[in-house]
């Protein structure tokens, strides 16, 4: 005895669609961490300067405010790119 399934054509998965949604959710989660990035940078400055309390990272790359900015505009960039991919639909290096 054979048992036949048939199954009709369904939706196509736009993958496309899919994608653009996990962008544009990252491209949220990348702003406020070059929010904090530059929050922790201008922390940084203001130690250096005697303005605030120390540091709390006191040695190694990461004790330098140039690295926290750096990072900063690292991730606003990528969010960038991420949220016009999302919305627009075209490519990232378009």
């Amino acid at each position: 005895m054979r048992v036949r399934i048939r199954l009709g054509k369904g939706s196509k998965v736009s993958w496309h669609k899919n994608i653009q949604r996990v962008a544009l959710m990252l491209a949220s989660m990348l702003t406020p961490a070059a929010l904090l990035a530059s929050l922790l940078g201008f922390w940084r400055i203001a130690s250096d300067l005697k303005w605030t309390s120390t540091f709390a990272i006191s040695s190694g790359l990461f004790s330098h405010w140039q690295v926290w900015l750096g990072a900063a505009v690292l991730l606003q960039l990528c969010s960038r790119v991420l949220n016009r991919y999302g919305r627009d639909g075209a490519s990232p290096a378009a």
